[in-house]
């Protein structure tokens, strides 16, 4: 029987099932180098939520998701998809899951129509039942007027929507998307997020994998920050932004970063300061919005020669620095 789980943040504010749980996930690479790609993750998702795996590059997301969609076996841990042992019984679980991965897997051969029309063939539709929900489908993300045009002759965005579209056309119960965004100008990113939202009204679960800080603020209802192959915190947005205390980060650059230390003292004793961090050409500070801090931070900062500073709001990426003590993408 599925655990009852009572979310707290989500934004679809309903009592929820599990529908994909991870047990000490644990992949090695093993070789002439040895990796280890996963470490030991765990996680629960919830059956109609947005849930993003956000982290740099190498973090460990994409061998995550390759093993919940069967492309990966894992070194050790289980996972689960709508009650289905994914190692065990791949075959069932695929039936339940959508995939569209980091690039782009559209039979060039295939028009628009055909690449979805064949996939619910493929997934055991009959032709008329294939045909209608070509057709639906085609209408929902907007394609019906490239209905007979080829994916080399789409942009990136109308690409990736009818990899979206592709995806969930055998109606699975959890959708994975493995970097949706990657490569997208701003515009298409906007729109591959409201096809994703819209998702939600068809009761699909998502599941996300994303080094955009962005996009995992503006779409997901829980995130996971993973980095090494470990989940370092899950929680919302809103609570995981919350928890660094501080509202704006002051990023300096210093001619005499060698004397950085020493300001980094000076500048704790400030009022509205949290917490003073070193980089290797300055300093980060961590802070409230305390009126009249900015001009005491420059004049501190002068005599040290100061070159450059900037001033951000908390985001998601403040979270990891605060954990990794680095940017989200480095």
């Amino acid at each position: 029987m599925d655990a009852i789980i009572k979310p707290t943040g989500l934004r679809t504010g309903s009592t929820l099932t599990e529908i994909v749980r991870v047990n000490g996930l644990r992949k090695v690479y093993e070789g002439k180098q040895r990796v280890v790609a996963v470490d030991g993750i765990d996680l629960a998702v919830r059956e109609g939520e947005l849930y993003g795996l956000l982290g740099p590059n190498g973090a460990g997301k994409t061998t995550t998701i390759s093993v919940c969609t069967t492309r990966v076996l894992p070194s050790a841990g289980s996972v689960c998809l709508d009650g289905v042992d994914v190692v065990a019984s791949p075959a069932l679980a695929r039936r339940s899951m959508g995939i569209v991965p980091q690039y782009n897997t559209l039979d060039r051969a295939c028009t628009v129509y055909e690449n979805i029309f064949f996939h619910c063939l493929y997934f055991g539709f009959s032709r008329n039942d294939a045909r209608e929900r070509t057709a639906q489908l085609l209408e929902q993300f907007h394609l019906s007027d490239r209905a007979s045009a080829y994916p080399a002759q789409l942009s990136g965005g109308l690409a990736q929507r009818l990899q979206i579209a592709r995806a969930i056309s055998h109606r699975p119960r959890v959708l994975f998307l493995d970097e949706p965004s990657a490569g997208l100008d701003p515009q298409s990113r906007i729109a591959m997020w409201d096809a994703v939202r819209a998702l939600r009204d068809e009761g699909i679960t998502v599941v996300l994998t994303t080094h955009y800080m962005e996009e995992a603020d503006a779409l997901c209802d829980r995130v996971a920050i993973v980095d090494h192959g470990k989940i370092l915190v899950e929680d919302t947005p809103a609570a995981l932004k919350s928890s660094v205390g501080a509202q704006k980060i002051y990023a300096l650059e210093l001619d005499n970063y060698e004397d950085a230390p020493q300001l980094a003292g000076q500048i704790r004793e400030l009022q509205g300061v949290f917490e003073v961090e070193p980089t290797p050409t300055g300093l980060r500070i961590f802070a409230g919005s305390a009126d009249g801090l900015l001009p005491e931070i420059v004049r501190a900062s002068n005599p040290y020669g100061l070159r450059d500073l900037t001033v951000t709001e908390t985001t998601l990426e403040t979270v990891f620095i605060r954990l990794t003590g680095r940017d989200l993408r480095e």
